[in-house]
């Protein structure tokens, strides 16, 4: 027997009883988007790994460990995009979308990162990405911060997630807290956890993200960021938990929050739940104003959010149950050799707005009457030579068993759903 063929670990089908939600959610996010006047942009799932080397950082885990790189046939470095920004900031460089312009571009798609594969995390997963260029105004970035609330709103999520903000300052205030970090925890190296230690050379600001309990407990003497920002760093953060407080968005302030990626500046957040375990963090993003200039662009002013979409399917199904697709509103049942005529009803039915479930395989009635109740459909349509013959159906509401035949011309006012 041929060995059957597997999908590879951590690359994760999307199943039929799955889709319906995954798409409905999609859709409610993408309404909300457009009454924002945000623009789709998509880009290649292969850039080249210097794009990612230089904006998402190398001393980031992403760039460090977790992403698909080879070499091609022509000695070119390339990976698959590990997260959504700097393929939107590269496009955006190249096609002239940025300069002195501003954007609000959305993506979504796969993104892909070589991690040990766990529930809510996968090596291939889904991404919903905003990107705004060309503005730098607190309102802005409560703006987006308002319309993520919307997306939590709109899928009854509220009351199970909250946003954390915090202000990184300038990249220069940070290089400052990073050396005065590193200098703090340098003495006390060997009782950190492994990557804390690793981190420690390559991205300090790093370690304040970490799990352990033994290295956050070193931490409670560290440096703190707050000391080394500047005037206007601070009073641009006071402007905006003014205005998210004005709007109603409530927030508590996270000051080890850092974010992961190199690029960002000032303000930074996470939209988190308690309801998914480990997998805390279900939209995370910030200001990144020097980013397009990082990539070779002038500068511009730029902020964004990335979306983990498996991990917000999660807690969707945590919170509301899992839902699947309602069932076809009508079932046809082909009793003899009827099926150019039950083509031409359901084609009626659904040219009128109806889900059809034409029964093409046919059989016996029995067997078919058993299918139509388990499809959950709420009408039977039978049809036999004979009805054909006179252009008409046998109607029966499965839940009641009443049934009356129908002539095709009144078979759309006929049907009560």
């Amino acid at each position: 027997m041929t060995k059957v063929i597997k999908s590879l670990r951590g690359f994760n089908d999307v199943l039929p009883q799955d889709t319906y939600i995954f798409n409905k959610t999609l859709k409610t996010l993408l309404e909300i988007l457009d009454k924002y006047n945000v623009s789709e942009i998509k880009t290649p799932y292969l850039e080249s790994t210097a794009l990612f080397a230089r904006g998402v950082g190398e001393a980031t885990d992403i760039v460090e460990k977790e992403m698909f790189s080879f070499t091609t046939n022509d000695q070119e470095s390339v990976s698959l995009r590990p997260e959504g920004t700097a393929g939107t900031m590269r496009a955006c460089i190249e096609h002239g979308l940025s300069y002195n312009q501003e954007q609000r571009l959305y993506y979504f798609g796969p993104m892909f990162r070589y991690e040990r594969p766990q529930k809510g995390r996968y090596r291939q997963f889904h991404q919903l990405g905003v990107e705004v260029l060309g503005i730098k105004n607190p309102a802005l970035d409560a703006e987006v911060l308002i319309m993520i609330n919307d997306f939590w709103k709109a899928l009854g999520l509220s009351e199970y997630i909250n946003l954390e903000i915090n202000n990184i300052g300038t990249s220069e205030a940070r290089a400052q807290f990073g050396k005065a970090l590193y200098d703090y925890l340098v003495q006390y190296k060997e009782q950190l956890d492994a990557d804390s230690q690793r981190r420690l050379e390559s991205n300090p600001l790093r370690i304040l993200d970490s799990k352990d309990a033994g290295t956050q407990e070193i931490l409670q003497n560290a440096p703190v960021l707050e000391d080394f920002l500047d005037q206007e760093s601070i009073e641009y953060f006071e402007q905006l938990k003014n205005i998210l407080t004005v709007n109603g968005i409530n927030f508590t302030i996270n000051p080890k929050l850092v974010r992961g990626l190199d690029y960002y500046n000032d303000t930074v957040f996470e939209w988190t739940t308690t309801r998914l375990g480990a997998q805390a963090t279900v939209c995370g993003g910030g200001r990144y104003d020097r980013l397009v200039e990082i990539l070779g662009g002038h500068a511009t002013p730029g902020f964004g959010f990335g979306l983990g979409y498996e991990r917000l399917l999660l807690l969707i199904e945590e919170i509301h149950g899992k839902e699947v697709a309602p069932p076809a509103q009508v079932f046809i049942i082909n009793d003899g050799n009827v099926q150019a005529y039950t083509l031409q009803v359901a084609s009626l039915l659904r040219n009128a707005g109806f889900k059809v479930l034409n029964n093409l395989a046919g059989g016996k009635l029995k067997k078919q009457f058993a299918k139509a109740d388990k499809s959950g459909s709420p009408i039977a349509l039978i049809i036999n030579e004979e009805l054909a013959a006179k252009q008409a159906v046998n109607l029966k509401y499965l839940a009641t068993g009443e049934q009356k035949e129908v002539i095709l011309s009144e078979l759309v006012e006929h049907i009560k759903i």
